[in-house]
Formats: structure tokens, sequence, C-alpha cells
């Protein structure tokens, strides 16, 4: 019995085949007009056009569950302006090999200097790789569970946090004043992912050296480090802020303006 192309794709559809459904009518079109193409060679290609249909649609979902509203990439970064970053290591980063090795990696140094950018593209490049990333700033990582914790989810978000590929917190310690439950929060966290062998990426202006301080709990802040170099990458960020490069490059285009 002979089929429309029409009711093949709506039987795929209903076997949620989307990818084939969408590709059938050309690659029927492709196997009429060409010789030598065979009908296992079109069923492969059909198969392909799913797999890459369902890859794209995971790796939008994980972008969406990310939180990763402002990704970065670094094909345009300027890494003349500021010879003192660890070029060789961020590029080894951005491979994300070490989310496949479950190492962790620490970003810390002067404010500017690209620690978030890299981050916030490391973690783009997990995404795009297949992984399952949670990216949050530090103070909206602590916000999250305090808020979750008021509505009993806590269990829920940090299922979340824990379970991810890889979980990046940007910019700890940026804000004066944390939680007072912050190392608790964070601790639990971290144990959690060291226990499981999943990748940890936090991005800090201030030396691990004053985290015991900053947390409130020297022990805490041991422990949380103990775990996250056992298998991590120290990467200091030092030199010429990038921020101040780009505000005197819009002061410059403003004087120029008012000079006309």
């Amino acid at each position: 019995m002979s089929r429309t192309i029409e009711e093949v794709e709506k039987q795929l559809r209903a076997l949620r085949l989307h990818g084939m459904a969408q590709t059938l009518q050309a690659r029927c079109l492709q196997a009429q007009q060409s010789e030598g193409i065979s009908i296992l060679d079109v069923l492969t290609q059909l198969a392909q056009d799913e797999l890459d249909c369902r890859q794209s649609r995971l790796i939008e979902r994980h972008l969406h569950q990310s939180g990763l509203d402002d990704f970065k990439i670094m094909q345009d970064f300027d890494w003349s302006y500021n010879p003192k970053l660890p070029k060789r290591e961020i590029l080894d980063l951005l491979s994300v090999k070490f989310v496949q090795n479950a190492d962790d990696a620490l970003l810390i140094g002067h404010p500017g200097t690209g620690k978030s950018h890299v981050a916030k593209a490391v973690a783009h490049a997990a995404i795009q790789s297949g992984y399952q990333v949670a990216c949050r700033e530090a103070q909206r990582f602590f916000d999250d569970i305090f808020e979750a914790t008021q509505i009993k989810r806590r269990n829920k978000l940090l299922k979340f946090f824990c379970g991810a590929d890889l979980l990046v917190i940007d910019d700890l310690f940026l804000q004066k004043r944390l939680p007072q439950t912050a190392a608790e929060d964070l601790l639990d966290v971290i144990l959690d992912r060291y226990r499981h062998r999943k990748s940890t990426m936090i991005t800090s202006n201030r030396p691990i050296e004053d985290w015991g301080m900053l947390l409130g709990d020297n022990a805490a802040a041991s422990a949380i480090l103990d775990r996250l170099l056992h298998h991590g990458h120290l990467l200091k960020f030092e030199g010429k802020s990038y921020r101040l490069k780009e505000a005197s490059k819009r002061l410059a285009l403003e004087t120029r303006l008012r000079q006309r």
C-alpha cells in the first residue's frame, strides 16, 4: 500500500520523530534526483537528521534551564590588552575537558580582568557540548536557596544545583554581606557535588585566604576549598581592567561627538 509524503510525515510526528519528519520530503527528492543513493542511504540520512534535531532541542532546553541569560564567546576577546591572563589555562577550560574529567576551577583575581566573561563562555561551551549547566551570580545563588527554603522547595532546588554537570557561581563575595546561612548552603552544595564527581567553577575578586573570614566560618571555608582544589584548577587573573578599557573608549567617543 503506497503512502503519500504527508501521511508518512504524520506517522513520524506521531512517533515523535520530528527531525525525520522535517527533512523527509527533501531527502526523498534528493534520492529521486541523484543516482546511486540507496534506501539504506536515505534511512541513514534521516536517522542522522533525527539525532541532530534531538541534540539541538537538548541544547536549547539546557540553555533555558541554566540561568545563563548573558552568555559570552571568546572569538572576539582581546587577549593582547592584558597579556598577564593565563591564556593557555583558559583555552583548556573552554575545551570543557575538565567537565568530562569532573574537575573544578577557581578563577581568582582583580575586578574587570575577564573572570565573569570567561566563566560564562565556558558555561556556554559546556551547554553546546551537551552538558547540563547551572549558572548563577553568587547573590542570586544564595537568594534562590533562601527563597526555596521558605517555600519548602529547598531539596528540589539543591537537586538541580547538585545534579548539573557544571555549576558556575560568579562573583562570590562581591556583596559585602552574605546571608547567615551562606557557609552552610555553599558547603552543602560543594560536598554533594564532590561526592558525585560534578564540576564546579567559582569566580571571585577575593583571595582564597580570605574566604574563611568572609564566610564567617573558617572550618566550612577550609572544607569547601579542600574539595574544590583536590581536583581543581586555580587560575589567577591579573593585569589591566577590561571595564576601564571600555569606559575609556566610550569617553573618547563622547568627547569626539561633543567636538563636532
